[in-house]
């Protein structure tokens, strides 16, 4: 096991001015399961590859166990990958598959075969060490990837969007198994996905990316309930937290037909405008509040979502959604009232879309 700590680590591809990751600065715990997420072109993947040394390191360093490994080759870093296609050999059964990497290390046969069957077990895939890939499920050639990795005993897990290639279904139920499976090995790992709900479901801590930018890294539930800006707000959560520009006064903030008490700073000035943001769940219909239309309702059982959309005072349409009961949902076309529950309200600066107040 192992820290790994990411140090003003920076890649800029060549004819790029930009950086596609830009002075990360990341320390991951021993043990524990990080995962990076964001848009596609964020530096996510980037960042998992300079960390296997499959990408070069322009400016900063990376440790692993305090020991610099910016400038070593992937090999002498003691890491394991996890790639998006399996990246397994067709003509190699899975056995051999498991074990390929330890016998080019040129590690005794007795030991490979103990543990690529200690791993197989681990994995339920004892009955499949004698099938080629091509006999396999997707979710289990996802099995013998991991078990590829799992045999090196490594210090360092690295995932690369593992799951993505899966239906829906066996998705759920292998980000468990790998949930579960890290947290038993105890073996650090670094996960990448594009999917914010694989993400807080998944990690101890999630890292969030934007432009090569790391926003905010924290446990899934702070970050749900704290995000540090606009962008982390909108993009944690499903369905997103609701956006909406509003005026200050006084103490609070104008939300449609009622005035909201805000402890937004001492730099927010009555006059100006906020970012408010509230999420689906923490809205609820009330007599006053902010006008919307519904247009549309999704029935999910106990729970319904509706959307609707606001007309501000600028009378530009903005789209609102809430979360209520599904047994009694407003009908589409009515015109409805929503107040955010107290305590569930959060505040962004319009320009730097930076965190506002406690």
């Amino acid at each position: 096991m192992a820290t790994v700590r990411f140090d003003n680590a920076t890649r800029t591809y060549p004819g790029n001015d930009t950086p596609s990751v830009d002075a990360l600065n990341l320390d991951i715990a021993d043990g524990e399961f990080l995962v990076l997420v964001g848009p596609s072109g964020c530096g996510k993947s980037t960042s998992l590859r300079m960390l296997a040394g499959l990408e070069e390191v322009n400016s900063g360093r990376i440790f692993i166990d305090d020991r610099d490994v910016t400038d070593l080759s992937p090999k002498d870093r003691d890491v394991a990958m996890v790639f998006q296609n399996y990246a397994l050999y067709p003509h190699m059964t899975v056995a051999d598959n498991m074990g390929f990497a330890l016998k080019i290390a040129g590690v005794d046969k007795a030991e490979i075969r103990r543990r690529v069957e200690e791993a197989a077990k681990i994995l339920d895939l004892g009955e499949y060490l004698a099938r080629k890939p091509k006999a396999l499920s997707g979710g289990q050639r996802q099995r013998v990837a991991m078990g590829r990795a799992i045999v090196r005993e490594p210090k360092v897990f690295l995932m690369d969007e593992p799951l993505s290639n899966l239906d829906a279904k066996l998705r759920v139920q292998t980000r468990t198994q790998i949930a579960s499976l890290q947290r038993r090995l105890g073996i650090t790992t670094v996960y990448v996905t594009h999917d914010q709900v694989e993400a807080m479901t998944m990690g101890d801590r999630v890292a969030v990316l934007k432009d090569g930018l790391l926003q905010q890294c924290d446990s899934p539930r702070r970050m749900y309930d704290h995000p540090s800006n606009v962008f982390v707000a909108g993009f944690i959560g499903s369905p997103a937290m609701n956006l909406v520009p509003v005026p200050v006064e006084g103490n609070g903030v104008r939300l449609g037909t009622a005035t909201i008490s805000a402890d937004l700073g001492s730099t927010v000035k009555a006059g100006q405008q906020v970012t408010l943001g509230v999420r689906p769940e923490d809205l609820s219909i009330a007599e006053t509040g902010l006008p919307i239309t519904v247009e549309v309702v999704e029935e999910l059982g106990a729970d319904a979502y509706v959307y609707g959309s606001m007309d501000g005072a600028d009378a530009v349409d903005r789209p609102i959604v809430v979360r209520v009961d599904g047994r009694t949902p407003p009908a589409k076309g009515d015109r409805i009232h929503l107040q955010p529950k107290a305590g569930h309200v959060h505040y962004f600066d319009m320009t730097t879309g930076a965190r506002l107040g406690a």
